[in-house]
């Protein structure tokens, strides 16, 4: 058995079953893979796939057992790495950043910023998705972080560090007729079309919690992961829009006005996740930190030495997060 043909049966799950995309995703040969899979399912004395023809066609029961512990092995041998990469270069190495646009364009620049000041020799990528591709991300070890706020229930395999509280804007052009109101209810947003996040993006789930407690139900029109998006649609009368305050800039949405909607929705946390059993550079640490300045390296230690997210979550009860 090799890491090779691990890798292999790994890659060819998360590229549903398609040999050809696998080989072309790690620059080797779909004969060259077949084979690889072929030989280990035969000293294993068992099928990992199921097949019609040549084509593969699902995981058997067994498989599914193995990918799950390969996906494992190979996390461990990346986390091999990491410590001889401690040791040898600690000021060199990858981060691989899984989030949501508005976390991406209003929340890290600063960070990242200072962080590639620091640390000139390690590669920075971020991946912007779904709350199920982030958490899927964190699974299969291609993100060394994900920032999420929404279904954090996806998260079952990670560790979760909440990081700062943010509320949500109302925002409309200054010639609407709430544009004058600063406070507005959930029966008087009801009358408006709405323009939004799609639902599972930053707090979208908030919003119909909101209107249903209320016997309500919104009447959305459009919907986008990005917020400068749908502040395009809010400037073309389309609707009124909901993002999340951190998404108003005060200079280039100057024709815009955002009205605090902290009392109809409440606040959302935003936090940040690494897989269990991942070993953190010491950069990783230190962009933790920066990012969410009360996460300091043994406050995260502490938070890794506990057996569940719940018992986390109890251990920043008492902490005060910051509003953004």
């Amino acid at each position: 058995m090799k890491l090779q043909q691990l890798k292999y049966i790994v890659e060819v799950v998360n590229h549903n079953l398609n040999v050809s995309a696998t080989a072309e995703s790690l620059y080797t040969s779909q004969p060259g893979i077949s084979k690889q899979v072929r030989l280990l399912e035969d000293e294993l004395g068992i099928q990992i796939f199921e097949r019609s023809g040549k084509h593969l066609t699902q995981v058997t029961q067994a498989g599914e057992d193995i990918v799950r512990i390969a996906t494992e092995i190979l996390s461990r041998v990346e986390s091999i790495k990491s410590v001889a990469g401690e040791h040898t270069h600690p000021e060199m190495g990858m981060l691989n950043i899984s989030t949501t646009h508005t976390q991406a364009r209003y929340a890290l620049p600063e960070v990242i910023k200072g962080f590639t000041a620091r640390y000139p020799k390690v590669s920075l990528h971020m991946h912007q998705g779904t709350p199920a591709q982030m958490s899927e991300s964190i699974a299969k070890g291609s993100a060394s972080f994900a920032i999420a706020t929404e279904a954090l229930h996806l998260y079952h395999d990670a560790i979760m560090l909440p990081c700062y509280h943010w509320n949500r804007a109302i925002v409309v052009p200054k010639d609407h007729p709430l544009a004058k109101k600063d406070h507005i209810s959930v029966e008087e947003l009801a009358n408006y079309p709405l323009v939004t996040y799609v639902f599972g993006f930053s707090g979208r789930s908030e919003l119909d919690a909101a209107f249903h407690q209320v016997g309500l139900t919104p009447r959305v029109v459009f919907t986008a992961t990005d917020a400068d998006v749908i502040k395009t649609y809010v400037r073309m009368g389309i609707g009124v829009g909901l993002i999340a305050s951190m998404a108003m800039d005060a200079i280039q949405d100057s024709d815009l006005v955002a009205i605090n909607a902290s009392h109809i929705f409440g606040a959302s946390t935003t936090s940040i996740g690494f897989r269990r059993g991942t070993f953190l550079r010491t950069y990783m640490y230190d962009f933790m930190e920066r990012f969410a300045p009360h996460l300091t390296r043994p406050v995260v230690e502490r938070a890794i030495s506990l057996k569940s997210n719940h018992e986390i979550e109890e251990m920043f009860r008492d902490i005060e997060l910051p509003v953004r």
